[in-house]
């Protein structure tokens, strides 16, 4: 921007120069000159501060958000020339016209007509940018004098011509308070953007209104893309080095990171700009270059470029990208103005990010086109939310439920209360409320689904406090609370009923074993179990038991037992009989520790773990995956194919066909940053043991991101930051329809259809008689689950025998051990031969 009012910005997105000088060094892998360039070398890094000496600013668990954690990854874009028209205005009673939200003064308002008689709701206002850009958010400004006519609920819609709207590119709900607002959605070339209000916020009248609207260019997140095959590609470059060193262009399709292609440095030294073409030798779509900086040092990283491309080599068109990119190592995308069928991409760099030469240099160039939504399936729009989902969980009558912490965007302390919201997935509309009466700020909690439905919360901020939340009521209340204080424990109901927790000394008194419990529903009481210590089950965190012990995950069994499989290499088997015991169980396989990774109940007795890292954070993931097999006593572990691209923070979901997605994560896991994130999506099939890489997500999901199978077969993926006033505030989430749901077109495939002979209740052991419309080939129930911090033990999928009992009737069975089928809700799915699935019925077995 040139010289607006920094005022005119949301906080979120001001960069805060007192920060800095902390962690940015510690985010990015070490760099070293370039060897051989006569030429100055590159500033060294700033040393790191270790995260857990930096000053604490929200809460005593945490240090500060990482630097590049306080800066939009998407610029904020030039409003020279731009114009705004609303469909009413107010200029009787006051100036409300629309433009006040271009003049860079938060005093000045856009307001809805209200002078008699007002116009009614919904209001629309429109940005016309007056050129064709990548946009990926819209951020709003509210009034500075008063609350009225703050946005409720609300829509976005792009135009490239004004005309043709289209749906809407993302809806949602917004807090009722002063702080800017960020509404995201999928990048996309447009030149119009318009904010529709339906709803007040705080119901006080028709109205809307708005001091500023900024919108956000580029975050090199590009929505529903994948790799195009590099195969029979060449590159050639308009200089390249060939005296002092090998970089040749063909470097940036060799799939060695340490190869490299560099522009003629040798004296006398080629100039800027310098460009690279990519020649597929065939014609493809095309939606985005992928741009990943050399590894071993600085020089020639680029820094403004333009993207072009061609049909033939000669005729070169206008730039579908242009833009800058940052002065560091992580990889880089260009997201297209408009995707289009090409043979040639030409990269130019027009400047060195840091100034450091005349030079331009690459390790890896990939291009990446629209995904096929049979093969990868597809996004919905953005959904946003009045707080970041960090917890969620899956309830009855189609309904998501979710909460922060004591805040909407932030957390700390021990407040006693915490912000709820519930997602409608029929409507698409969200609800908040804040939850006071249970005196518990259930930020890091443990989270159980219980046997009769309801969601049992335990710890985090308010560290011994349990709240139970019944979905039949829409009530929260408050239950006995835990003898141990806990945050970042782990739970799982048992196949008795009860409910088990374990660990979690992120809060509570500090260098205390956090040893098992056990919450009677009975009696609502906790007994401890002390043969279960914590101790048995840590990983080797250099922080230790602070952050060894967090996110466990739990499988339960027959007879109240437990296996806890991970994150420590070391599995174990938990007996709740009594004070309980723990066992080992043996290693898992060859794995190392993996925190923040998942594991995932895929099939009776069988579960994937995959991906995490050694420590908590500041650790390289691992691209490793695992299977864990269950036969009686005896657990078996094995190394199945890797993950396409190493992660921590990641989210997995078991699907009704038996695959697991996942969602997520960063490769080098640091709280409340989006460097390093991983954007692909993954599917892993346990009939071939591997991963295939699904559509792209337009928002990255990191830390305190959560994932979820919704009751129609589909996923929510949503959440992540929740550190105050950053860039990596992601209050919103969107849906993704799996592949086995879509033809190539995009449309959705014909679908089996559970007629009746579901019970809202039925007793383990039962045989239900269930009616569909048409033929079905299996049934499967999925366990009703809620998703915090990467984990997720409620997960479980159970497939049923089913033998028909006549056209388009079938003989159901649940099974008779409640450690296979625990008690609690499920959704009961029915498949086709094709293993695409029905939606599904809600079932509580007991």
């Amino acid at each position: 921007m040139q010289s607006r009012r920094i005022p005119a910005l949301p906080r979120a997105i001001r960069r805060s120069y007192v920060l800095i000088v902390f962690a940015l060094g510690s985010l990015l892998v070490g760099v070293t000159p370039l060897l051989g360039v006569a030429s100055p070398a590159p500033a060294p890094r700033p040393a790191p501060v270790p995260f857990e000496q930096q000053t604490a600013q929200t809460s005593p668990h945490h240090g500060i958000a990482p630097a590049n954690a306080l800066e939009p990854t998407a610029p904020v874009l030039d409003r020279t020339g731009w114009t705004a028209t609303a469909d009413d205005e107010e200029t009787a009673g006051e100036d409300g016209r629309a433009g006040h939200v271009l003049d860079g003064n938060n005093t000045t308002i856009w307001h809805s007509k209200w002078s008699a008689p007002a116009a009614p709701l919904p209001h629309s206002i429109t940005i016309d940018m007056h050129r064709t850009a990548v946009v990926s958010a819209l951020v709003y400004q509210p009034r500075t004098n008063g609350p009225n006519g703050r946005p409720g609920e609300y829509s976005l819609s792009v135009s490239t011509d004004g005309t043709s709207w289209g749906s809407p590119v993302a809806t949602g709900t917004l807090a009722d308070d002063a702080s800017a607002k960020t509404l995201g959605f999928a990048p996309q070339g447009a030149r119009f953007v318009r904010l529709t209000a339906l709803t007040e916020a705080g119901g006080r009248g028709p109205w809307t209104s708005a001091a500023e609207i900024n919108l956000l260019g580029d975050p090199g997140t590009p929505a529903a893309t994948v790799d195009l095959s590099r195969t029979g590609w060449t590159a050639t470059a308009g200089d390249e080095e060939t005296a002092g060193e090998n970089g040749r262009a063909g470097h940036v399709l060799d799939g060695d990171n340490t190869t490299i292609w560099h522009s003629k440095w040798s004296a006398p030294a080629a100039p800027l700009p310098h460009s690279i073409t990519i020649d597929m030798h065939r014609t493809a779509v095309v939606s985005a270059l992928v741009y990943q900086p050399r590894a071993d040092g600085a020089n020639g990283r680029a820094g403004a470029y333009t993207v072009t491309t061609s049909a033939d080599g000669v005729a070169y068109g206008a730039p579908v990208a242009a833009g800058t990119w940052r002065d560091d190592d992580t990889v880089k995308t260009a997201t297209f103005t408009r995707a289009g069928s090409t043979r040639f991409v030409r990269l130019t760099v027009t400047t060195e990010a840091g100034g450091r030469g005349p030079w331009t240099s690459a390790a890896e160039i990939r291009l990446s086109g629209p995904a096929n939504p049979a093969a990868h399936g597809s996004w919905g729009r953005i959904t946003g939310f009045p707080l970041v989902p960090v917890a969620t969980a899956v309830l009855p009558g189609d309904k998501l439920l979710a909460w922060s912490a004591y805040a909407l965007d932030r957390f700390g302390g021990s407040n006693g209360y915490t912000q709820t919201a519930i997602l409608d997935l029929r409507t698409g509309k969200v609800t908040q409320r804040r939850i006071d009466n249970t005196g518990h700020d259930m930020f890091c909690p443990g989270i159980v689904m219980l046997a009769d439905g309801r969601v049992l919360v335990t710890g985090g901020s308010n560290a011994e406090k349990a709240s139970v939340y019944d979905p039949a009521t829409d009530t929260w209340s408050a239950t006995t609370s835990m003898n141990i204080a806990r945050g970042y424990q782990a739970m799982t109901l048992l196949s008795t009923g009860e409910a088990f927790v374990l660990g979690g000394s992120w809060s509570g008194t500090a260098g205390t074993d956090k040893a098992g419990e056990v919450w009677s529903p009975d009696t609502r009481t906790w007994r401890t179990l002390p043969g279960v210590p914590a101790a048995p089950a840590l990983t080797a965190d250099p922080a230790g038991a602070y952050r060894a012990d967090n996110h466990m995950w739990l499988h339960a069994t027959s007879g109240g037992k437990v296996l806890q499989l991970g994150p420590s290499r070391q599995m174990n088997w938990i007996s709740t009989e009594g004070g309980g015991a723990i066992t080992a169980a043996g290693p898992r396989a060859d794995s190392q520790d993996a925190m923040t990774g998942n594991a995932v109940a895929y099939d009776i007795g069988k579960l994937l773990t995959l991906g995490g890292s050694p420590a908590y954070e500041k650790s390289p993931a691992t691209r490793r995956a695992y299977t864990v097999g269950i036969d009686g006593s005896e657990v078996r572990a094995a190394r199945t194919g890797d993950l396409g691209h190493a992660r921590a923070f990641s989210n997995s979901v078991v699907l009704p066909d038996g695959k697991v997605a996942v969602f997520g994560g960063q490769a080098y896991p640091v709280p409340f940053s989006d460097a390093t994130s991983v954007l692909t999506p993954e599917l892993w099939d346990p009939a071939t043991g591997t991963f295939t890489p699904l559509a792209t997500m337009a928002i990255p999901r990191n830390y305190h991101s959560v994932a979820n199978l919704l009751p129609d077969g589909r996923i929510f993926s949503g959440g992540g930051g929740l550190c105050g006033e950053c860039a990596t505030n992601h209050a919103d989430g969107a849906v993704f329809t799996p592949p086995y749901l879509l033809n190539p077109d995009g449309s959705e495939k014909a679908r089996p259809v559970i007629t009746g002979g579901v019970p809202s209740r039925a007793d383990a052991g039962t045989t239900l008689t269930v009616t569909t419309q048409g033929p079905v080939a299996s049934f499967v129930l999925m366990r009703a689950a809620a998703a915090t911090h990467s984990t997720d033990n409620d997960q479980r999928r159970v497939p049923l025998v089913a033998t028909a009992a006549g056209t388009g009737s079938y003989a159901v069975e649940l099974p008779a051990d409640k450690g296979v089928v625990l008690p609690g809700t499920y959704m009961l799915f029915a498949l086709d031969a094709q293993g695409v699935p029905s939606t599904a019925r809600f079932l509580t077995v007991s």
